[in-house]
């Protein structure tokens, strides 16, 4: 059912990777909130509350959104966090927004690389019982399901170092100063093993960074005259089993929900001749291929087809991740929001070397946890009201 009062992304900052060695995390906080605002022709003076997402874990430090609070302008303002993921921030404002007490939203989340391991980090995020003990990290229980996508839809092996290698010249094209060289197919396919039968060159580094987005009220841009808005025209989010012995990891259950309802809030019946663009979560090529068929973009038997088509290239009918996704640029607890700014960044006409020309209409999925538990789709448009399509 679609909110009673709409939302729009009016300003957004994403800084990755974040090189400096002479600013504190505090002061890198400040300069991108700053930063967002600016976009946004606001001040902090025109914000009416805040939401965060960071990981105690990730920054080594107990509740960690007590230090950034002065930073991102929390003081005697309303200010909310979140621990989950970088996107369940985003999704908190919109529905605070949409209970009519707030106006305007800085949403800000941040992911440093300190901790002595991050994979040691996200292994306290395991079932205690049973995975901890594994251990099991992130990229463990992706490469378990990347292993069950192939037993289900063995093409997937073949594929998946085609679709690194694309998104690897799209992050090159678009952010030539901080992306890796691109590397071709065979380079990819052959490279080693990391977490079978995921490779070194289909996953990237984690990097620090951070990412800030203005939102504000319908009457909130019809009063100010706020120009190239990107509309949420559509919202959905859910959450799969915890335990992965309880999931059928060849399917993604939950972001076929997710996207069920922001295409049905969107009006959209058919993603592939609705959306301009797709920025999905590739925390490696399997998963893209996976919330392929959950977002209704191409099915297994269709996938070599589609992709030996071009459809999904950066100058296809439909690009998937002109950006260059998370392969490019991994901090690994913010990428979901960043998913959501590029997104909109490309709505707005302010995607910068990756623009899409003519992108009125781009989907946004965010994924985070173990095996892609946690699910998150938007619709984002250039129009208020989306048309069916």
């Amino acid at each position: 059912m679609a909110l009673n009062r709409k939302t729009a992304v009016i300003g957004s900052a994403i800084f990755a990777p974040v090189t400096r060695q002479d600013r504190a995390l505090e002061e890198i906080l400040y300069e991108l909130a700053q930063a967002a605002l600016k976009d946004a022709g606001l001040t902090i003076d025109d914000i009416d509350g805040i939401v965060v997402a960071s990981n105690d874990q990730f920054d080594g430090r107990a509740i960690s959104i007590m230090a950034a609070s002065g930073s991102v302008g929390g003081v005697d303002r309303d200010i909310l966090s979140t621990p989950s993921a970088g996107e369940h921030a985003f999704v908190m404002g919109v529905l605070r927004i949409a209970s009519g007490q707030y106006d305007t939203h800085l949403i800000v989340s941040w992911s440093p690389t300190e901790a002595s391991s991050l994979s040691e980090a996200q292994r306290l995020g395991a079932d205690p019982y049973f995975h901890r003990a594994l251990p099991l990290d992130e990229l463990s229980s992706n490469a378990l399901q990347a292993a069950a996508l192939a037993v289900a839809a063995p093409q997937a092996h073949q594929l998946a170092p085609r679709i690194a290698a694309r998104n690897r010249a799209n992050g090159a094209h678009a952010y030539p100063d901080a992306a890796k060289a691109p590397a071709g197919e065979a380079e990819i396919a052959s490279s080693e093993a990391i977490r079978w039968p995921v490779r070194k060159g289909m996953v990237s580094e984690p990097i620090t960074g951070a990412v800030a987005l203005v939102i504000a009220s319908e009457d909130f841009v019809d009063k100010h005259g706020i120009e190239n808005p990107a509309w949420v025209r559509g919202m959905g989010w859910a959450t799969e089993a915890g335990f992965l012995g309880d999931r059928e990891l060849s399917k993604a259950p939950a972001l076929e929900e997710a996207a069920r309802r922001a295409y049905e809030e969107a009006g959209i019946s058919d993603p592939r001749q609705s959306l301009d663009l797709v920025e999905l979560t590739d925390v490696t090529p399997y998963q893209e291929l996976l919330s392929y068929e959950a977002l209704g973009l191409s099915k297994p038997e269709a996938w070599e087809a589609d992709l030996g088509s071009g459809i999904f290239d950066r100058t296809g009918k439909v690009p998937i991740n002109p950006s260059g996704g998370i392969v490019t640029l991994n901090p690994v607890f913010c990428t979901g929001l960043i998913r959501i700014a590029e997104a909109a960044g490309q709505v707005r006409g302010k995607a910068g070397r990756h623009q899409i020309k003519g992108a009125r209409t781009a989907l946004a999925h965010a994924a985070s946890g173990f095996a892609m538990m946690y699910q998150t789709v938007l619709v984002l448009g250039a129009e208020r009201e989306g048309v069916q399509a």
